[in-house]
Parts: C-alpha cells; structure tokens; sequence
C-alpha cells in the first residue's frame, strides 16, 4: 500500500514542504514548493498564515507521516526561537490530525538523498530531481530540503524498527 509522506522545512520567512508517495521501492513527488507568509505582518500573524497553509496541505494530501527538519543550535539564540515556533506549527498541524512525525538532521536527509551530509544545497537539487524523475530541479532549495526530508524517511522504511504496520 503506498504511504503518503509529507516532508518540511521550517522557516519564518520561508517554509519548504514536499510530498511523496512512495511503495518502499519508488518515490514519486506529489507536490512541492514553500509556504511564504508575508514579511509585513508581525511574527504571530506569520504563524498562523504557515499553521493555516501546512493544515490545507494536509487536508488535501491526507499524508501518512511527516518529516520535519530537526532544529540544530543557532548562536543567535532568537534566531533558534523563532525557527523552533515555525517548526512547531507543522508539529501541531500534524499532531492534531494524529499524523505520526519523525524528525531529521539535516546532514541525514543530505546524506539519504546524495550519499554524503556536507552535500551543497545544489548537489541536494540535482539529485532530488534525479531520484524523483523530475525535469527540472526543484526550486527554491527550500522546497528541495523538504523533499529530501520526505525520501530520508522513506530510506528509513527500510529499517525494521521504522517499518508502517
């Protein structure tokens, strides 16, 4: 049975997402591209435009699981706030439709999707597109980074202990 597997990548001004389905084996992209609330509104009113976009997505794709960027430590400790509080509202959107969530390092999904963690974000667009049989490479990289979310957890269905019952 194909599972449905919703990838994000969180941002405040930008907010990646890419939606897979995948029979274990094959991987075929669905639909992606990023969630821009407008810079003009103040930051609680950007959240709720992200909450509002990730629920209609949801909705209409019905996704299986979600992979999420996991949030590493920035030096600007409001910088790592503000990204924390937009990876929450795909947490929330999720979790209030009990939709199973796993988290990725970014270095993982790079590596799941181009073999190394180091990988540009160019090498990351060129194998997206490979692996995915797109004809072009998906733009912006954000929308890239939410797609190889989606294919990290898809590798990892190959691992007994994260295998869907």
């Amino acid at each position: 049975m194909p599972l449905i597997i919703l990838g994000v990548d969180p941002g405040t001004a930008i907010t990646g997402y890419g939606l897979i389905e995948t029979d274990g084996m094959t991987h075929r992209a669905l639909d992606f591209g990023c969630i821009r609330p407008p810079a003009n509104l103040a930051l609680p009113q950007r959240y709720l435009a992200l909450f509002k976009a990730l629920e209609q997505l949801l909705d209409r794709y019905r996704p299986d699981v979600l992979a999420v960027e996991m949030q590493f430590v920035y030096k600007n400790a409001q910088s790592a706030m503000k990204l924390g509080m937009a990876k929450a509202m795909a947490l929330l959107a999720a979790a209030q439709r009990g939709i199973p969530i796993h988290e990725y390092a970014p270095k993982k999904a790079k590596k799941a999707v181009v073999g190394q963690g180091g990988a540009s974000k160019e090498q990351v667009q060129k194998m997206i597109q490979y692996l995915l049989h797109l004809s072009h490479p998906p733009m912006p990289q954000d929308a890239a980074d939410a797609l190889a979310l989606a294919l990290c957890h898809a590798h990892q269905l190959h691992t007994p202990c994260c295998r869907r019952s």
